[in-house]
């Protein structure tokens, strides 16, 4: 048995609370190694004459990544007060591995095993309920639609008649959005994730002005409360973006700080390491990357903490905003985070907190700061396997599992799941212009776990490159957008909305040994339904094994009963319900 592989943690992804009676245990161990786990578990305080008393619960084996398994079980304790440990074996041997590491035999003795002190339903991770079963779609307001050209800024190009720059204009605005909101409810979305919409100096608003005005190249406020009530009658969440990291240049308290130095009243604002202030080549002070342009917010110090808290909180109470998605997230301190929960679920209960963190992020999902994070392990992923062509499915699996695992999966039913953003280049170049590589990109995130987020123009086809390439205007002549695309999203996004065991929160496991080794099987399921889902990402014809029973095909919408083997056509997939 190799020992040196197996972990456990009292706390975060290894054991959590899932619901106010339910606990998660999940215990590490290396690949292929365990042959059966058996939860040991009790409460501390049922003890008879031979110790203390308990019972064991067999553990399933969750997945896999490229050195680990990982084992998982679910119990009820009675009293929700729990000790536990694992009784592990090999086909070799046979141990009891607890806090205090390896025995032979259950010592009866409480002291030497795990505790999950008391279940209290304040520490249970609660995202809002809406979001497992919303479909987002991200906007970057400057080139979704021009829908009043007497508001566009000095320089505004005609729409989509030159490329995207860092510095040019097309005057895309609230009212473009309110006049495709039709649009945007016929293709099935639930949810709109704004980039900024502050005053700013950018085309993109990451550089914030004021951030307690809207910036007048989309519209005022009236338009934007306009907006709001337009989206909330189509049953349409809305999520803004904020930068609380950082400032940009012409905020006026660092404006401040430039003409007066360290005389000014706002020096502490900043993080700055010296004056007089040097801009070039490097700041002499914090900034994001070393932009000068985007001074750092010190927001340890009271003014500024107690400024952006009244922001969060404004736009919420003053215009029924639904969700928060907060930019460069993980350089802020944990602190804030905290008092920003708090401020703005006092004033909406149910509001979304999204933060983007591109890596681990257990520290801040754990119930007191944030509901999710930016899912980029998922893109990576998704992007490797399905556009690229880089890794088989046997790795993609892999780099999935390590990702669920990673988090409780109170967490993974709300994450959000993008496959690309106003950060990345477009999907269909990185599948090189190949559409039903887009098609399988789009089927998989909205057939997975999770909320999923479209970047707008993606269902029909929009290419580009890197930042700025992958900021064009948003096509609104039919004739020059992928409409199959789009009907196969739309398709995908009714499925999802038809049958709960394909939305966030369903269950979710993969299916071993049932097809090649570009095929991927996995199930959602729910109390009421399993739903089989293959996709074959390859060339050649593939079958797919089915299991025992009887299984109708979802997209086809043939009344044939499928069982056996099925075929799956070359980058082709199935959708299938088990009868």
């Amino acid at each position: 048995m190799e020992k040196t592989a197996i972990y456990h943690r009292p706390k975060n992804n290894f054991v959590y609370a899932y619901t106010n009676k339910k606990i998660h245990v999940r215990l590490r161990a290396a690949k292929n190694d365990l042959k059966s786990v058996q939860l040991i578990h009790g409460d501390p305080y049922v003890w008879d004459e031979k110790g203390w008393k308990n019972t064991s619960s067999p553990m399933e084996l969750e997945g896999s990544d490229d050195l680990f398994d990982y084992w998982i079980c679910e119990v009820e304790p009675e009293f929700r007060r729990l000790r536990y440990g694992f009784e592990l074996e090999d086909g070799v041997e046979r141990f009891v591995y607890g806090e205090k590491g390896f025995v032979e035999e259950d010592p009866r003795d409480t002291d030497f095993f795990f505790a999950f002190p008391f279940l209290n339903e304040a520490d249970v991770f609660k995202a809002p309920d809406w979001v497992s079963q919303t479909v987002w779609y991200q906007i970057f307001p400057e080139r979704f639609a021009n829908g009043d050209p007497s508001i566009d800024p000095p320089g505004t190009l005609a729409w989509g008649s030159a490329k995207p720059a860092v510095d040019n204009f097309f005057g895309g605005d609230f009212q473009g959005v309110i006049n495709h909101l039709d649009y945007l409810v016929d293709l099935g979305i639930s949810g709109l994730y704004f980039t900024p919409i502050f005053k700013a100096h950018s085309n993109h608003k990451y550089d914030t002005i004021d951030y307690m005005e809207i910036d007048p190249q989309f519209g005022d406020k009236e338009t934007f409360r306009k907006l709001i009530d337009e989206c909330h009658k189509r049953g349409i969440k809305v999520m803004l973006d904020a930068v609380f990291n950082h400032s940009g240049y012409f905020f006026k308290p660092f404006q401040d700080v430039l003409q007066r130095q360290e005389n000014s009243p706002y020096r502490d604002w900043f993080h700055i390491r010296e004056f007089p202030i040097v801009e070039e080549p490097a700041p002499s002070y914090d900034t994001f990357a070393f932009v000068s342009s985007m001074p750092k917010l010190n927001t340890e110090h009271p003014e500024v903490r107690e400024y952006l808290l009244n922001v969060g909180r404004y736009w919420v109470e003053e215009f029924d905003i639904d969700g928060w998605r907060l930019d460069v997230a993980n350089e802020v301190d944990h602190a804030f985070w905290r008092d920003f929960r708090r401020v703005v679920r006092e004033v909406k209960r149910d509001v979304y907190i999204l933060g983007e963190i591109w890596h681990d992020a257990m520290p801040w999902l754990l119930g007191d700061q944030f509901d999710a994070v930016m899912n980029y392990p998922f893109t990576n992923a998704a992007l490797e396997f399905f556009a690229k062509g880089t890794i088989e499915a046997d790795s993609f699996i892999e780099q999935i599992t390590k990702w669920m695992v990673a988090y409780p999966k109170n967490v993974n039913d709300v994450a959000f799941n993008l496959l690309g953003s106003h950060d990345t280049p477009r999907i269909l170049t990185l599948c090189g212009n190949d559409h039903q590589r887009v098609k399988l990109l789009f089927l998989f995130q909205l057939t997975f776990t999770g909320s999923p987020c479209i970047y707008y123009g993606d269902e029909i086809g929009i290419d580009g490159g890197q930042d700025p390439g992958c900021r064009k205007c948003m096509v609104w002549d039919e004739r020059q957008q992928d409409v199959a695309l789009r009907a196969f999203v739309r398709k995908l996004i009714e499925l999802r909305w038809s049958y709960p065991a394909l939305q966030g929160d369903a269950e979710f496991r993969f299916v071993d040994g049932a097809g090649g080794k570009d095929v991927v099987v996995y199930e959602r399921s729910t109390d009421d339904a399993k739903i089989l889902v293959a996709i074959n990402n390859s060339e050649k014809n593939e079958t797919l094994k089915l299991a025992e029973g009887e299984f109708e095909d979802l997209w086809s919408g043939d009344s044939k009963v499928l069982r056996g083997n099925v075929e799956v056509e070359p980058f082709g997939f199935r959708i299938m319900k088990k009868n």
